[in-house]
């Protein structure tokens, strides 16, 4: 898996989300990190792995933060 990045929140809570090189999309929960991992072909992911992945980069704030 590429490295994936999840930004500091946004003023509207949503958060930036890299896969590799690429902008997967904004992300309003978990879920939504878990549908991008799932489409990049990381079938098996749940947000529960999102949240304790190592592999994760947490920018500005950990999982636990969607609000500016």
């Amino acid at each position: 898996m590429d490295q994936v990045t999840v930004f500091p929140p946004a003023e509207d809570g949503g958060r930036r989300v890299r896969i590799g090189r690429s902008f997967a999309g904004m992300a309003y929960t978990l879920i939504d990190i878990v549908e991008f991992l799932r489409a990049a072909g990381l079938e098996d992911v749940e947000p529960v792995d999102v949240a304790n992945a190592e592999w994760i980069e947490w920018r500005g704030a950990g999982p636990e933060t969607w609000q500016h």
